[in-house]
């Protein structure tokens, strides 16, 4: 049986995003994440995803630099994007932002299916490959503009976001189905950012709600945010 060398410092972490989950609980509506979310957050092993410089600070409750003006986001954001989203078993979800693949891996535990969109090769070609040797087979990895998220496999359960557009781009919420769920940040670089959550009914009628302020890194590509 082989011990996990760092289950100590997974478990401080999560003891950090609890309080974070209840200093946030009155504008979020989430108190804790639930038990799904964070049992996906101690397997996902988040140092095999950051970049060897920063190895050692993988535990920070932080986000981290991953290269070419991204980063890994701070692990209590992936952990109240992914509990905002409410995953099932058997549902598919739309990733805009591949990055190192974290996020990725963290959903891949909750869903049937995710499809991640990057439009930087290289690090979808990283992300790739740190999935693989998790052995993490469920991630479909696209290259390409995620303001047009990914057509060829819509509707989704459910959509999230790692990276900022200025307005929340038509396609995502055409590309929801109904029921579906969308967690996103919105807002121009450099200004006000929210979390926002949207939620599809029956009808197809997209309804948000604002979560909590935040700071993301700008969504590449489509027209220029600003």
């Amino acid at each position: 049986m082989t011990t996990d060398p760092h289950a100590d410092a997974r478990q401080r972490l999560l003891a950090e995003i609890d309080a974070d989950f209840a200093d946030t609980a009155a504008d979020t509506g989430c108190a804790r994440a639930g038990d799904a979310v964070r049992a996906a957050l101690l397997a996902v092993p988040r140092e095999r995803f950051v970049p060897a410089p920063w190895r050692d600070d993988a535990f920070d409750n932080r986000p981290l630099p991953i290269g070419h003006g991204q980063t890994i986001s701070q692990p209590f954001i992936v952990a109240l994007m992914t509990e905002l989203l409410a995953l099932r078993s058997h549902e598919r979800v739309l990733e805009i932002g591949t990055g190192c693949g974290y996020q990725a891996a963290v959903l891949a535990r909750l869903a049937r299916q995710v499809v991640s969109v990057e439009i930087v090769p290289e690090l979808s070609a990283r992300a790739a490959a740190t999935l693989a040797e998790l052995g993490v087979h469920n991630v479909e990895l696209h290259v390409g503009d995620g303001h047009a998220g990914w057509p060829a496999g819509a509707p989704y359960d459910a959509i999230i976001a790692t990276a900022a557009p200025a307005q929340l781009p038509p396609a995502w919420l055409e590309q929801l189905a109904p029921g579906g769920r969308l967690v996103a940040p919105i807002g121009a670089h450099g200004g006000a950012q929210w979390l926002q959550c949207w939620h599809k009914d029956a009808l197809g009628r997209a309804t948000p709600r604002r979560a909590l302020a935040v700071r993301f890194v700008p969504l590449v590509g489509g027209a220029r945010d600003t």
